[in-house]
């Protein structure tokens, strides 16, 4: 780690112009960093600053040299460009192909990716990572949800891999529009499920519906894509992959380092990267990290799963939470659906916080769809809301069915 350190950090003050300012400010040269106790001595890269280097502004190789593209969404302001050289397309589907043996993913496996291809870095990194294993890929990417139950049966696919609002999904539409039960239709028997925070409760979910066995994933386009960090069978956090992804914690507010365990925003440091690589990078995603053997043998470190995005982060009279917080409390009352809205209206001084919710399929049509028969439900969830997440919601129940659902991330 160290030795990379010292040449990723030398890489970006001569290449990238924005690191050679950054490093003047703080009155440092490349000599300065030699250990990765002098990590703390780089000033942090913001996405703002990727941001206002659009397009090529943080590009450190030849722009001859970059053979792959990718952007940022751009949602919450100006996209960000994610280049890739030869070495980065290697490195990319090494750490991808880890993802895939973390789930038990072998020669011979059929893996079904329905990640998103295009801008989005999710379907092509992990087209890459199976290629890498040597597993076989069928590049169906998102949507089309009948064709994906019946190419998975025909195709005989062993791996899924996809959003896991789009697993859950999947097994929701399998059995109430198809009325068949994937668990024992299909040969699933591992799902890589990423881009989006999701609660052990929802695991649970999709597991049941699915038949497999769900391990969490991470990564980030300004990074590299997916492929940052992974779940063994253990599911107890994710190993980072810290020979190319140097990680820390900070405390938000301070920007100080805090101890192992404590819960903080995820920083990381690209070690390889040639063509965008950044230094100190601040996810904006809030985890924690264990230093401790895991029993699975792996000796790299481990994240916790993601609480969340400190943009995603939600503050009612002065209670911050994120919504996958509300997901875990809502799913833990029996005939709750997956399918829920949150919304925060603030007509005066007070927050108010709405949670719309649809029952489960089954339990909405017990009551042949009449609603007020069902505010025992509403209740129950409205109580574990209050107790878990700490604020008090207005629940209302809406039909089965009306809620959208969403395909991709």
């Amino acid at each position: 780690q160290e030795e990379r350190l010292r040449k990723i950090v030398k890489y970006c003050y001569e290449k990238v112009p924005i690191y050679k300012r950054k490093f003047k400010r703080a009155g440092i040269t490349p000599d300065d960093i030699r250990t990765l106790d002098d990590l703390e001595k780089i000033p942090f890269t913001e996405k703002e600053d990727l941001r206002k280097a659009y397009p090529y502004g943080m590009l450190a190789a030849d722009l001859s040299d970059v053979l792959e593209l990718h952007a940022s969404s751009g949602t919450t302001g100006h996209p960000t460009t994610c280049a890739y050289t030869k070495s980065d397309l290697n490195v990319w589907a090494k750490v991808m192909a880890r993802i895939y043996a973390s789930a038990g993913t072998r020669k011979g496996d059929i893996v079904q990716n329905a990640y998103g291809y295009g801008l989005f870095t999710g379907g092509l990194g992990f087209h890459y990572g199976a290629l890498e294993i040597g597993a076989t890929v069928l590049p169906i990417a998102a949507g089309e949800t009948e064709r994906q139950l019946s190419l998975a049966k025909e195709y005989g696919t062993t791996i899924l891999a996809c959003t896991p609002s789009y697993a859950a999904y999947l097994g929701r539409y399998a059995r109430e529009k198809m009325g068949i039960n994937l668990a024992k239709k299909l040969k699933w028997k591992s799902g890589l499920f990423g881009a989006e925070a999701w609660s052990e409760e929802l695991r649970e979910r999709i597991e049941e519906l699915l038949g497999l066995e769900a391990f969490d994933i991470y990564g980030l386009s300004e990074v590299i894509g997916p492929g940052v960090s992974v779940e063994c069978s253990e599911h107890d956090g994710l190993h980072i992959h810290e020979d190319y992804f140097l990680p820390e914690i900070i405390d938000p507010k301070t920007g100080e380092r805090v101890k192992e365990r404590e819960t903080g925003e995820l920083v990381l440091t690209t070690l390889t990267r040639e063509a965008t690589p950044v230094l100190r990078f601040r996810t904006g995603d809030t985890t924690l990290l264990k230093m401790d053997e895991c029993s699975c043998g792996r000796t790299l470190l481990r994240m916790g799963r993601v609480f969340g995005r400190a943009d995603d982060m939600l503050k009612v009279r002065g209670v911050k939470f994120w919504p996958k917080t509300v997901e875990h409390a809502l799913l833990r009352v029996n005939g709750a659906s997956e399918n829920y809205e949150i919304s925060i209206q603030r007509p005066e001084e007070l927050d108010i916080m709405n949670l719309r919710l649809e029952p489960s399929k089954e339990l909405f049509e017990s009551v042949g769809g009449d609603l007020s028969k069902l505010q025992t439900l509403a209740k129950e969830v409205e109580e574990q809301v209050k107790s878990i997440v700490g604020v008090k919601a207005n629940i209302e129940l809406v039909p089965y069915g009306t809620l959208p659902r969403f395909m991709g991330k």
